[in-house]
């Protein structure tokens, strides 16, 4: 089988681009072979450029093109488009980082325009996406019902998409997360416990509950509090770690310190991909205080998950999370525990939980890595291959048509 993927890849700093690096590898191990044609090129921002890009090479080459949507990037979806359209198209495949949308931002031509205007304020642009969302929407349900096969890693998230893009439900099919395959390390010394907040670092975490629950523990238990450490790690930039008021970072210090917590948290900013297994497993306890954006509501729910989640399942350490995205879903295997995003009092009493009854560590750790057994990226990437045939088998193009044509116009650095 030979794959066309399209999605981000290191070194770009996404969330989706180190799960494609690994969803990669795997179909690798199995015996696909895996294209990147979109790899070292410029972004796709209409419909007419992913045309012309998509008219540049044979397709017949590749028996698969598998996207990974997500983050409101444009040149997946575009492109996917452009390929829907073609007479003897390969099988069409996407997995949906962020149901129950596929992109969720605007992909007409007004929004190219006032999204290249730098001066316009961002209420106005957003005042657009808002207008635009029934063109976004129809654009979204067009392209979702040419696909061949749609992959979602939760089944919260499948339900949510089949039911916004009004699928069949034998079109979606979930594969969790993938887990890399880590030597297991048992739990640190349980004084003090060490919890952990791993991930991009910016407004709408939920960090600032984090904060205020670990002071509101240590106003109301300050002795029970001591035995309390909390480490904030991952990656920043400036683009969303500074704003139109000032340094993010520095305002999440700030708040530590009136907390009383300066002494307690640690910090480890832009972490090495190879030191993240170490960094988790320093700690007893993953911590995902994710807020479900407001705005963001007016257009849908957001059922996805976290690649911070995947790392705390393979290095074999439970997790409390709130209930935004599907998080619920990922911690109801015994791995965790979940409390109403927003509810720092909840939240609270969480922590307090795990303080007054530490043993819960262990077992949360253990059915994590359980799970981590059943979603090795080598089981993976094999239910990948059995998710594409299905959808080979239910594209329109005639069978044993994959591998002719002329000689390829794909340059050397579209493939590994």
């Amino acid at each position: 089988m030979r794959l066309a993927l399209l999605s981000p890849l290191p070194p770009e700093q996404t969330g989706i681009a180190d799960y494609a690096a690994h969803f990669r590898t795997s179909l690798n191990q199995a015996g696909v072979d895996v294209l990147t044609p979109l790899a070292g090129q410029r972004p796709i921002d209409s419909l007419a450029a992913a045309r012309a890009w998509v008219a540049e090479r044979d397709w017949r080459r590749v028996d698969v093109v598998h996207a990974e949507l997500g983050g409101g990037r444009h040149s997946e979806f575009l492109t996917l488009c452009a390929l829907a359209s073609l007479p003897n198209r390969p099988a069409l495949s996407a997995t949906v980082h962020d149901p129950e949308r596929l992109i969720w931002k605007p992909v007409n031509r007004v929004w190219t325009m006032v999204n290249g205007m730098s001066g316009l304020p961002r209420p106005a642009k957003q005042a657009v996406a808002l207008l635009s969302d029934p063109a976004t929407l129809m654009a979204e349900r067009k392209l979702a019902r040419q696909l061949d096969g749609l992959v979602t890693l939760t089944q919260t998230g499948a339900g949510r998409l089949i039911k916004r893009m009004k699928l069949p439900a034998d079109r979606v099919s979930v594969i969790a997360h993938g887990a890399l395959t880590l030597p297991s390390k048992p739990l640190p010394d349980l004084d003090p416990i060490r919890l952990l907040y791993f991930g991009f670092i910016y407004a709408g975490k939920g960090i600032e509950d984090l904060i205020d629950a670990m002071g509101k523990v240590k106003a109301q238990q300050p002795e029970l509090a001591a035995r309390l450490r909390l480490t904030i790690a991952g990656g920043t930039s400036p683009d969303i770690a500074f704003g139109a008021q000032g340094s993010y970072l520095d305002q999440l210090r700030a708040r530590v310190e009136r907390r009383g917590l300066s002494a307690q948290v640690d910090w480890e900013l832009d972490v090495d991909e190879r030191d993240i297994p170490f960094l988790v497993q320093r700690h007893h306890l993953m911590m995902l205080p994710y807020r479900e954006s407001r705005k963001l509501a007016l257009l849908g729910q957001m059922r996805g998950t976290s690649g911070a989640l995947a790392w705390a399942i393979a290095c074999g350490r439970g997790a409390i999370t709130s209930d935004a995205r599907a998080f619920a879903e990922e911690i109801s295997h015994g791995n965790g525990s979940s409390y109403k995003q927003g509810d720092v009092n909840a939240l609270a009493t969480q922590i307090e939980g795990v303080l007054l009854k530490p043993e819960i560590l262990s077992q949360w750790a253990d059915r994590a890595s359980a799970l981590a057994h059943e979603r090795a990226w080598p089981t993976t990437g094999q239910r990948f291959v059995g998710h594409f045939q299905r959808a080979m088998a239910r594209a329109p193009r005639a069978k044993g048509s994959s591998s002719a044509g002329p000689a390829s116009v794909w340059s050397q650095k579209e493939s590994l």
